[in-house]
This record gives C-alpha cells, structure tokens and sequence, in this order.
C-alpha cells in the first residue's frame, strides 16, 4: 500500500507530518500533496496555505530528505477559457517549469488540456478525481493523453466491476480515495467544484471573472448536503468512503494507491487518519476520520466496528437504493444521534 497524504501548505505542517509518520513508523506513507498558487489557477478544493514556488523548493527537498514525494495540485474544473489564450498557456508552461526545477515529483490536474501540456515535463501527471474518471472508457482517454496515475471518481469505490475493469482497460496506476464523504451521486458535485475553482483563485486567470476572484455570501452547495444527511441520515452510510479496515478489498483486485481527503483541515486530524489507514484499523466514530462534511461528526456517532462485512454486501449491491434499502437497516444498527 502507498498512502498519499494531504498538506495544508506550510512548512511546519510538513514538519508535523513527517515527524509523526517517523514517531509511529507509518512506513505506507509515500506522498504528500498541497495546493499550487491561486496566483496561477484556483483548485477543485478548499486551500487553506497556497505555497509560493521557493516555499515549494523547500518543503520538496525536506520532504524528499525523509523519503516522501510531494505533489502539487492544480485541478479546478473551470478555468474560465483562460488556458485557451496565448497568455494562459504561456503561464502555465512556466508554473509547470518552476515546480519541475523545484524538484516536484508529481502534478494534479483536472484539465484534458493541461494534461497534454504536462507532457514535456518529467513529472508524474496525475489525474484528479475532480475528472470524474468513472468507466474504463473515460480512463483509456486520459491514459492516452498522458496520464501516469488516475484518481478515480469516488462514486465508484464501491462498485468493483467497474474498478477492476478499469484495472484491465490501463497500465498507470489507479488511486482511490478513502475517505471522501460527500453524497453518492451527489447532485451538486459538478457545480461545487466550480465554485470552489472561482472562489480559490486570486486573479482573472484562475477565477475567469476577468479581474477578481469571486467573493459570494456563503456556500449554498455544502449547506444543502448538510440538510439533506441531517434529515435523512442513511445517506452518510451511502456515501463512498471506506474504512480502514477493508483496504484489503481493494488491494486483492490490485489497487495500491490510496488517497486520504482532507487539504484544508487541521494537522491532527490529518495525522490521525494517517494512522487509521496505515494501521488498517479504527476504533470510535467513522465520522471523525471523513472530510465533507467533517460537521456532521459533532452530530452523529457511527460505530466503525460495528460496520464490519458490510463490504461485501456493498462490492456486489446494484445500487438500486429504492429497493435494497441495506444501507437504511445498516444506519439503523450502527448510528446514533450525539447528546
């Protein structure tokens, strides 16, 4: 197993980072990954520190000083036509050529186009869920572009027909990612990252507004999927995620790489779920390990063990909810609401 970990951007979160993989001698640890410049493009996700090139060049050589990779990710879903222009192109070939000579293993990206254009670098191009690479079509497309490795669309981590199909159709390597908690086919997703591509950008060439990044009165998108799973709580055992102790599962059909969610969130929580994963193994509330929305952990309580063997009712389900109702009896039995 490879661990790919999140990096909220500063230095000293690094530091964190490694020293607790080193402390606990989690030796699956094998990637970090932050956010690029907003500067350049905004990104799929929440940024919490968007590293400058030489901060970059820094935390790279530490990280490669302790035997770990580092990713930058650029992987907004919308940059607004800009990287169409003579100009956007020209920026982009240079951030890809000062995260190269910074010594960066590895570039997330979302764009066709900037896939190709990662092409003339020697980094690893690595497609991002935001790609929604959900068929072993989609995934022969992006390998012919020039795609290394593909983080598939979460929406499939539990349909393993298709995952292993997928291991079939290519030869780069796939990632998934574990702990993503937003809805099963969640109706929003489209559009959120969209807005998070506007909003995450600092000028005209990531936000495409033409001169200033979006600045809206709040997140509609988050605050309807917090309503829709506080009313209807079976959604959370729908959603994508899978514990700790089913990696198993994945790895036997030959999936090795597996991607922990969570940029934007604090450095214990990011070392804690490290742990959990490394050690394939969690006790307590499944909540407290899931990014988007981490909230709903100060709302309900899910006994992870208690969710022992629903992978196997999950990797075969149809995901005919209206009829199988499994995931209603499973919530039932393992959730409750916090006093």
């Amino acid at each position: 197993m490879r661990l790919i970990v999140p990096h909220p951007g500063h230095f000293e979160a690094l530091k964190e980072i490694i020293e607790y993989k080193e402390d606990k001698h989690l030796a699956d640890v094998d990637e970090v990954y932050m956010a690029g410049s907003p500067q350049v493009m905004g990104s799929g996700r929440a940024t919490l520190h968007a590293a400058l090139i030489e901060e970059i060049r820094e935390q790279t050589e530490y990280a490669h000083q302790h035997g770990i990779k580092m990713n930058i990710v650029m992987n907004p879903s919308c940059l607004g036509g800009y990287h169409l222009t003579f100009e956007g192109y020209k920026l982009f070939e240079w951030y890809f050529e000062e995260l190269n000579k910074a010594g960066v293993d590895g570039v997330t990206v979302a764009e066709p186009y900037l896939v190709e254009l990662l092409r003339d670098f020697p980094m690893e191009t690595v497609i991002s869920c935001v790609s929604h690479v959900d068929s072993p079509q989609r995934a022969e497309f992006y390998e012919a572009l020039g795609a290394d490795s593909i983080t598939v669309d979460t929406n499939i981590n539990r349909d393993f027909d298709t995952l292993e199909a997928i291991m079939r159709a290519v030869n780069c390597d796939i990632r998934v990612i574990v702990n993503e908690g937003c809805l099963y086919k969640c109706p929003f997703r489209y559009a959120h990252f969209n807005l998070f591509s506007h909003i995450t950008a600092a000028s005209g060439a990531g936000a495409g507004t033409g001169t200033q990044p979006l600045n809206t009165f709040g997140d509609y998108y988050f605050d309807k999927c917090i309503s829709i799973r506080v009313r209807d709580p079976s959604q959370i055992i729908r959603s994508p995620w899978i514990r700790p102790e089913d990696i198993v599962e994945y790895e036997r059909i030959g999936i090795e790489d597996f991607k922990i969610a969570g940029r934007a969130n604090a450095v214990g929580w990011i070392t804690a779920c490290m742990d959990a994963y490394s050690r394939r193994s969690y006790e307590g509330n499944l909540l407290e390990l899931l990014d988007c929305p981490s909230e709903l952990r100060y709302m309900f309580y899910i006994d992870n063990k208690k969710l022992e063997g629903c992978i196997n009712q999950w990797k075969s389900c149809n995901k005919m909810c209206d009829t199988c109702r499994y995931c209603d009896e499973v919530t039932s039995r393992v959730l409750s609401v916090k006093k």
